[in-house]
């Protein structure tokens, strides 16, 4: 009889516990444009999705939006239980409000906990009805393998998510909300006087890249979601279980650079793929043509459909990647030496990225000279427009070394807090 009951206590035991995730290293990357899983790791294995799971509070709300449900202006009200999230948040009070421009900025930019539980009880009432919403949402869209108990990914062994699911729900915001999805590019934003910087730092560097989202728990390790945009080719890549950010976006940025050129361009809509013999199509609320290009190459046709910045609540200083064929060649320009600006003629400089606006460039300067600390403290922040009309860029340089030796061990510096880094001559 004890024997029985053990076994039946057993098989219960297995049967209710959660399922168990970890952080393991995982990754993933998809053609978008035909579904095709161009590279896998462990693509399939569950791990805990961090603050990833804003992505679907985040479709939840652009959904919402479009449905007019809510609008950019409504206000949502902190309770104590969202105001008690542990950080990072905005720090709103108990009883205070936020506008849902400012949840949805809070939860890209900031990965903001208390904007994110706001959210969920404003949409869902609580935020356990939230997550199963969430939870819903995700199998309508191929999801198969994710779970969601709360709206911002803070840690719960019951949240789970896949490589290959967070790929999917990419793909859908992408093709179901186009013009909310630019948000995903904003670098920063102003909250009631404060400017909050955020810490995407691949999506502000590699070229094309224009989104989405990283999330960081103890349990999950590091995690990123990206899509990049090349040419025609759309392409999403997923790594999960990072041991640090720096390795985590240097593992991405590996991955876009050994598989873009594989990815197919010929396709009109994007396509999400749910398992290695079976590909989905994810339901789409807008043309192909809607799907945002980066500011390097706008539509003329499509601006008068385009909702203006301010209505979709942009950052006006939000940095934008560019397509990443103009990355080396046209930006960079290594063939031809660079002229100094005035009054710093000699030595050398060092280019860290390019933006589509003067002020983005600045922005991009300012955050990089605050993180590299003394080897930039004498150095001095310089943009350069290159281009005309609206293909015009600006280049974003520090000038003023030296010697060779200063301006290399700025860059070195640069690197190890992730920046790309080009050392470059003065001419004359």
């Amino acid at each position: 009889m004890r024997r029985l009951l053990a076994a039946i206590l057993t098989a219960t035991l297995a049967i209710t516990a959660p399922v168990a995730a970890f952080a393991g290293s995982a990754s993933l990357v998809l053609d978008a444009r035909t579904g095709k899983v161009l590279a896998s790791e462990n693509g399939d294995t569950l791990n805990h999705p961090a603050s990833l799971t804003k992505m679907m509070t985040l479709y939840l709300t652009f959904e919402a939006l479009n449905r007019g449900k809510i609008t950019w202006d409504t206000p949502i009200t902190m309770s104590k239980y969202a105001a008690s999230r542990p950080p990072t948040k905005l720090g709103v009070k108990a009883g205070g409000t936020i506008t849902v421009r400012e949840a949805v900025y809070g939860m890209i930019v900031k990965s903001a906990n208390d904007a994110a539980a706001a959210v969920g009880e404003k949409l869902g009432g609580s935020e356990s009805n939230f997550a199963r919403l969430m939870t819903q949402k995700a199998r309508q869209l191929g999801m198969s393998r994710t779970v969601f108990v709360n709206a911002s990914g803070l840690p719960d062994a019951r949240q789970i998510t896949t490589a290959r699911d967070m790929s999917t729900l990419a793909v859908a915001l992408l093709n179901n909300y186009p013009n909310e999805y630019r948000l995903f590019s904003i670098a920063s934003f102003n909250f009631r006087g404060q400017t909050i910087r955020g810490h995407n730092n691949l999506m502000y560097r590699y070229q094309g890249m224009d989104g989405i989202k990283t999330g960081y728990t103890n349990a999950s390790g590091f995690n990123i979601v990206s899509a990049v945009k090349d040419g025609n080719r759309r392409v999403v890549g997923v790594v999960l279980g990072g041991r640090t950010a720096r390795s985590r976006d240097a593992k991405m940025a590996g991955l876009f650079d050994r598989y873009m050129g594989r990815a197919s361009s010929g396709s009109a809509k994007l396509t999400a793929s749910i398992n290695a013999k079976q590909q989905v199509e994810v339901a789409s609320a807008a043309d192909e043509a809607d799907v945002p290009a980066p500011a390097s190459a706008p539509r003329v046709a499509d601006e008068a459909a385009t909702p203006a910045p301010k209505a979709l609540g942009y950052a006006d200083n939000g940095v934008i990647p560019l397509e990443r064929p103009a990355a080396m060649d046209e930006i960079m320009n290594a063939g031809k030496a660079p002229k100094a600006p005035a009054g710093k003629a000699g030595g050398w400089q060092i280019q860290i990225s390019a933006a589509p606006s003067a002020d983005a460039a600045r922005a991009l300067l300012a955050q990089a000279q605050s993180e590299a600390g003394a080897p930039l403290v004498s150095a001095s922040p310089y943009t350069e427009a290159v281009g005309k009309g609206p293909n015009t860029i600006y280049r974003a340089r520090f000038v003023g070394f030296q010697s060779k030796e200063d301006a290399t061990s700025a860059c070195d510096a640069l690197k190890k807090r992730s920046y790309d880094c080009m050392l470059l001559p003065n001419q004359g």
